[in-house]
């Protein structure tokens, strides 16, 4: 289905395609499809062509419930003059999509999107504010309906495909607040997942910002094995996921699609928080 399709859903209809069991989440930076290529521009469509069929492949063997990308082109000039989101979710097989442009010229058209393969019950975009020389960046939000335990009453969670200036902390720090004041009136279970350009330590970090601001925790924060930019191994591709929420299994794929490495992680809903999802209905998940 296309952007709008799941707007006319309605929500009974939505819940009975809840996802049940964990929930696995998947993030990668697709790279406008360049795979490890200098510049897209520079790539013919035929070769982007089969490099979003390899990523594709690597979507189809995770078996992610939900997919959060990011430098996700719709039809551009740079990169083949084809929506690269929608052709990831018809071979990944994902009946719902998401995209939202956040930076747009003649030449390209580009930002971030998710993947779903159940309906979304709510969806938001926001482009930060422009940070020239770099290209803007932004965010998707979709939210689905929730069965962690097989029950027939879901819970409902939003999920966050974000991307950060690449190039500097100041215009980080100025997305990740301007990111909470627009999240700071959601109230449901969250999990945030892209490249946020940052790792978690450092009196500067941007994780670590977002993660207070939005009481969120990541796994094995100081891990020093789950590199997930290639040329460096630094640690930039991040699943953050909201305090009644834990994680069951958390990867990096070795999959060399991009030049990031996509991660995958299967959430539960913690046993000691039965009482979260009416929590989560009276209490904002990000401080503005």
């Amino acid at each position: 289905m296309r952007d709008s399709d799941s707007a006319g859903i309605a929500r009974s209809t939505m819940q009975e395609h809840a996802v049940s069991g964990p929930l696995r989440v998947l993030t990668l930076n697709v790279a406008h499809g360049r795979k490890d290529a200098l510049n897209q521009v520079l790539v013919s469509r035929d070769v982007i062509e089969r490099n979003l069929a390899e990523v594709a492949a690597l979507l189809r063997g995770a078996s992610a419930d939900v997919v959060a990308l990011q430098e996700a082109d719709g039809p551009s000039r740079w990169s083949g003059g084809f929506d690269h989101v929608s052709v990831l979710a018809g071979q990944a097989t994902y009946p719902w999509h998401l995209r939202a442009s956040h930076a747009k010229t003649w030449l390209f058209e580009s930002g971030t999107a998710l993947l779903s393969r159940s309906p979304f019950t709510d969806r938001l975009d926001h482009s930060f504010r422009p940070s020239p020389p770099s290209m803007t960046k932004g965010l998707t939000l979709g939210q689905v309906a929730w069965r962690p335990d097989g029950d027939a009453r879901p819970i409902y969670v939003d999920i966050v495909s974000v991307h950060l200036d690449f190039s500097r902390e100041s215009v980080r720090k100025q997305q990740v607040a301007e990111m909470a004041k627009i999240l700071s009136d959601r109230t449901h279970a969250m999990i945030i997942l892209g490249d946020l350009n940052s790792e978690w330590s450092g009196r500067d970090s941007i994780v670590t910002e977002l993660a207070h601001r939005c009481g969120l925790q990541v796994y094995q924060p100081l891990a020093d094995d789950l590199g997930t930019y290639r040329s460096s191994g630094r640690r930039l591709d991040w699943v953050l996921i909201s305090d009644e929420l834990e994680f069951l299994h958390h990867e990096v794929l070795q999959h060399a699609v991009s030049d990031h490495h996509a991660v995958v992680a299967d959430i539960g809903l913690k046993a000691v928080s039965a009482d979260a999802p009416a929590r989560a209905r009276t209490v904002p998940r990000c401080a503005g």
